[in-house]
């Protein structure tokens, strides 16, 4: 097959994903797209929305013994009694979700695929305590120690150096290490991906880089450690103050900006590209790219959402 196909996890049953999912397919793609959902769900959303959907129903047997060409959209139904339309997000459909991934998981293995999109799955009730998000669970089911966030536009990407933390705990993940490691697995990406070498800027953790605590992070950890990539020939400079990197005659400098908190990063690079970014698992042994956005079941139904980020998700990966 010229072009591996794209596997497709919905997540959250109760999200928008379907909306958005039935606006993009209308687009044209080079690789397949193998669905890996509830058939029920698909053709219940289907019938709401007024959408007629073509697809070509598989089994994983097919397709790891080659037995079945694949179509433009392919689905593998995955067993799930959904009591109603739209509802609230509960975890009733965890155990259809877990089927979704290991599922996906399974066909990435074999070496269906190295291409997994999902949609946006409920920390709350799936996720609960156990992995700070999707990056953690699926770094934790492939073995994966060394691994990145990124949330990717094409002038501008940014990475959390920690996830969804508490703002209380992020201090305690600060240490030479993890910056090191992250600085190494996004210039790896690039050069792999874009052949080029990657422009990078570190935020500081305090505000304007300063504390008036007697131990500065920015000082002891993160300005030792740019000083060490830089002798390596890492093309990397900081820290910078959060509220001034983001400015534009700053931001223009870099290809990417790795901040120390989730929020410190991905607040303004949504306020500059709203829907038009990616979120990408970078060091798995595949790559797993997400829209950017979460389940929002304020819009269920409403036929309103933005599909740019799927359909930028979908476009990164027909490859």
């Amino acid at each position: 097959m010229k072009f591996k196909p794209i596997l497709v996890v919905p997540g959250e049953p109760n999200s928008i994903f379907f909306e958005l999912f039935f606006k993009v397919i209308k687009k044209k793609f080079k690789s397949p797209i193998i669905l890996i959902a509830s058939k029920k769900l698909l053709l219940k959303q289907a019938k709401y929305f007024k959408i007629k959907v073509n697809f070509n129903l598989i089994y994983v047997s097919d397709i790891i013994n080659h037995k079945k060409k694949l179509k433009k959209i392919n689905l593998i139904n995955v067993d799930f009694d959904q009591p109603q339309l739209f509802g609230k997000i509960t975890a009733k459909s965890n155990n259809y979700i877990s089927s979704c991934f290991d599922i996906a998981i399974n066909l990435l293995k074999n070496n269906i695929s190295n291409k997994l999109i999902n949609g946006p799955i409920s920390k709350k009730t799936y996720l609960k305590k156990r992995f700070n998000g999707i990056t953690e669970y699926l770094a934790k089911k492939t073995n994966t120690k060394k691994f990145a966030m990124v949330i990717y536009n094409k002038n501008l990407s940014v990475c959390p150096l920690t996830t969804h933390l508490p703002i209380k705990l992020v201090s305690k993940k600060i240490n030479k290490l993890e910056i090191t490691n992250k600085v190494k697995l996004v210039s790896k990406f690039w050069k792999k991906r874009f052949n080029k070498k990657i422009k990078i800027g570190i935020t500081g953790l305090n505000p304007h880089c300063e504390s008036i605590d007697k131990f500065n992070e920015d000082l002891k950890i993160i300005l030792p450690t740019i000083k060490n990539l830089k002798r390596l020939n890492y093309n990397i400079e900081g820290p910078f103050p959060a509220d001034t990197v983001f400015l534009k005659n700053s931001r223009k400098k870099f290809d990417l900006i790795i901040g120390m908190y989730h929020d410190q990063v991905l607040a303004p690079m949504k306020t500059l590209f709203e829907y038009d970014a990616i979120n990408i698992t970078i060091g798995l042994p595949f790559i797993r790219v997400s829209p950017d956005h979460g389940p929002n079941e304020s819009m269920l139904g409403k036929n309103k959402s933005n599909h740019l980020s799927l359909l930028n998700s979908i476009k990164f990966l027909d490859f």
